[in-house]
């Protein structure tokens, strides 16, 4: 009788199938230095990464954030883009 696979032990996503990410930076350009839970977020898809930083751009901006940009791997897609009102 063949029985299924076993399935992967659960890994973390690599940069590779995650590569859109958030640079969190200071009026200065300068990378923030902010909670685990918001640094080095990274996602799928472009639309998943804007609708994280349009949930929680508030957050970021009291943790001293200034301004966003956008970054698919090492290349920049748009930013900074400020975070004040």
């Amino acid at each position: 009788m063949n029985l299924p696979e076993q399935p992967p032990t659960f890994r973390p996503p690599s940069p590779a199938e995650r590569p859109w990410v958030w640079r969190l930076e200071d009026a200065s350009g300068s990378p923030v230095d902010v909670p685990a839970d918001y640094a080095e977020r990274r996602f799928a898809s472009q639309a998943d990464a804007e609708s994280w930083v349009g949930e929680i751009w508030s957050d970021l901006a009291e943790l001293g954030v200034e301004a966003v940009t956008l970054m698919e791997a090492d290349r920049v897609v748009y930013g900074p883009m400020s975070l004040s009102a």
